[in-house]
C-alpha cells in the first residue's frame, strides 16, 4: 500500500522573505530585505518582491514540472516575440521537489483593468506573428504538448444547451443563429501546420502600460501546440471581439481562422456563465459577464464573409 503523500508545505510571509533576502540582500548591508505580499489578498503562490519582482512558488510536483519547462519555452520564445516575455532572475527550490522562479515584474496593469490602443493592437500582432514562427519541433522537445482542435460544432451545442439556464435579460440564445450548422461545419475544418500557443491569453496574463501598449504577456506554464485560433479566442475574452480580430488580421490571418476564434470564445463564455451563475462567488460572476459582454461585441467581419466559399488554403 502506498504511503499517503504529505502535504504541500503552504508558503507564508516568513517562507517568502528569507528566500527572498538570500538571493536579493547585499550580506554588507544587513536588513530585512525587501517588503513581500501576496498577489492575492487570500493569499496563495505568487507574491510581490519589493517594486521590480514577482516569485511565483510552485504549489506541487506536477506544477513544478511544468515552471521548468515554462523557463526554458521562454527562452526560445523571446527572440521571435520580443520583451514581453518576463525574464527570470533566479530560480531553484523553495521546498523540496518545489520550484521556483523569481522575475523581473513588468510595469502595467492586467488587461482586464485597461483598454488597449491602436498600438497596443499591433503589439498582439507582433505577439500571434511570433508565436507562429517559433519553430514547433523544438517546443515539443522541451515537452510542450500537441493538442487537437476542438469541435465548434460540439461547442455550439453544449453552448446552445448552456443558454437555456441563462435569464432572457442576460442573454438572448438567438444569437446562435448568426452560427448556423453549415457556418459550424466551415469554420470547423481548419487546415495547416500548428503553431506554438500560448492557450491562455487572458486578460490578467496581459500587462498595459497606461497608453494601451502591451507590455507583457505572463504564464506560458499552459502553452501548447495546436490551433492559433484558440489565442485569438483568448485575446477576444481578453480585449473584445473588434480588438482581437483586428490584431488576427493584422497578424497576416483570415478570416476563417479568425471566425473560428470568435466563436470559440463566444460559445466558451456562454457556458462559464451558466456554470457561474449557479455558483456563489460574485467576483467570477461578474468577470463571466464581462468577458460575455466583450466577446459578443459585433464585428464587420461577420457580415462580409461568405462562409459557403470553400477554403482557399491561407492562413
Amino acid at each position: 500500500m502506498n504511503p499517503t503523500p504529505a502535504p504541500a508545505p503552504v508558503p507564508t510571509s516568513e517562507t517568502v522573505r528569507r528566500l527572498v533576502r538570500a538571493l536579493l540582500s547585499d550580506d554588507a548591508a544587513p536588513g530585512p530585505g525587501p517588503d513581500v505580499r501576496p498577489v492575492r489578498e487570500q493569499g496563495g503562490h505568487t507574491w510581490w518582491v519589493g517594486r521590480r519582482h514577482v516569485l511565483r512558488l510552485a504549489p506541487d510536483r506536477e506544477a513544478s514540472l511544468r515552471q521548468r519547462r515554462e523557463l526554458r519555452l521562454r527562452d526560445l520564445v523571446r527572440p521571435f516575440v520580443g520583451g514581453t516575455v518576463p525574464m527570470s532572475v533566479a530560480q531553484g527550490e523553495w521546498a523540496s521537489g518545489l520550484t521556483y522562479t523569481l522575475d523581473t515584474r513588468v510595469p502595467g496593469v492586467p488587461g482586464e483593468e485597461q483598454a488597449v490602443s491602436a498600438l497596443g493592437e499591433a503589439d498582439l500582432a507582433d505577439l500571434l506573428t511570433g508565436l507562429r514562427e517559433v519553430p514547433v519541433p523544438q517546443a515539443e522537445t522541451l515537452g510542450v504538448p500537441r493538442t487537437p482542435q476542438r469541435s465548434l460544432e460540439a461547442l455550439r451545442a453544449a453552448a446552445v444547451r448552456a443558454a437555456e439556464r441563462i435569464p432572457a435579460e442576460e442573454f438572448d440564445p438567438a444569437r446562435f443563429d448568426q452560427l448556423a450548422a453549415p457556418a459550424a461545419v466551415q469554420l470547423g475544418a481548419q487546415t495547416g501546420a500548428p503553431v506554438l500557443v500560448h492557450h491562455e491569453l487572458l486578460g490578467e496574463h496581459l500587462v498595459v502600460s497606461p497608453d494601451g501598449r502591451v507590455r507583457g504577456v505572463l504564464d506560458w506554464t499552459g502553452a501548447v501546440t495546436g490551433d492559433p485560433a484558440e489565442d485569438i479566442a483568448g485575446l477576444a475574452l481578453a480585449v473584445g471581439a473588434p480588438a482581437a480580430v483586428r490584431a488576427a488580421t493584422l497578424a497576416g490571418y483570415g478570416a476563417r481562422p479568425c471566425l473560428r476564434g470568435l466563436w470559440l470564445a463566444r460559445c466558451d463564455t456562454v457556458i462559464r456563465l451558466a456554470d457561474r451563475l449557479r455558483g456563489d462567488d460574485a467576483g467570477q460572476l461578474a468577470l463571466a459577464e464581462a468577458r460575455l459582454a466583450r466577446t459578443w461585441e459585433p464585428i464587420l467581419l461577420e457580415r462580409v464573409t461568405d462562409l459557403r466559399d470553400p477554403p482557399d488554403g491561407t492562413p
